[in-house]
């Protein structure tokens, strides 16, 4: 049995931001995950293999540029098609282009199937709350 849960972090599509990346690294660390970063310009196949390998317990999807909505369509059904069916998603940051009302992108993206999806500016203590408390730790 595992002593920490295990997450796969990284930063989805043609999305670059480092910056934030090391920052919920480290933050995810220092709260007792096992955080597996698999850096920037990742794809959903990439999140989903390193998930496999590393037995993960959740997936942590990050975009700043603005296109994660488009990035992420079909990534819950991707994860299924390779036996993650259980795996929690969570989503955040920049993820659509332009001002749009917070609660309708929200809806969007739990409507895709992330189990949550956090706005630009989230600070990363709302996230590991969540994240113990979904996975019961």
């Amino acid at each position: 049995m595992k002593d920490r849960k295990t997450v796969i972090l990284g930063v989805v599509g043609a999305d670059v931001h480092a910056v934030g990346n090391k920052i919920l690294n480290h933050a995810f660390t220092e709260a007792g995950f096992h955080v597996v970063n698999i850096g920037v310009l990742s794809s959903q196949q990439d999140f989903i293999e390193a998930a496999i390998e590393a037995d993960a317990d959740a997936l942590l999807v990050s975009s700043l540029y603005g296109h994660g909505e488009l990035d992420c369509q079909g990534f819950r059904d991707r994860c299924i098609e390779a036996g993650l069916d259980d795996i929690i998603i969570y989503i955040g940051g920049n993820l659509v282009i332009g001002k749009q009302d917070w609660d309708g992108v929200k809806e969007r993206f739990l409507a895709m199937g992330f189990d949550r999806a956090y706005p630009p500016g989230t600070l990363p203590e709302g996230p590991i709350h969540d994240l113990k408390k979904d996975l019961g730790v």
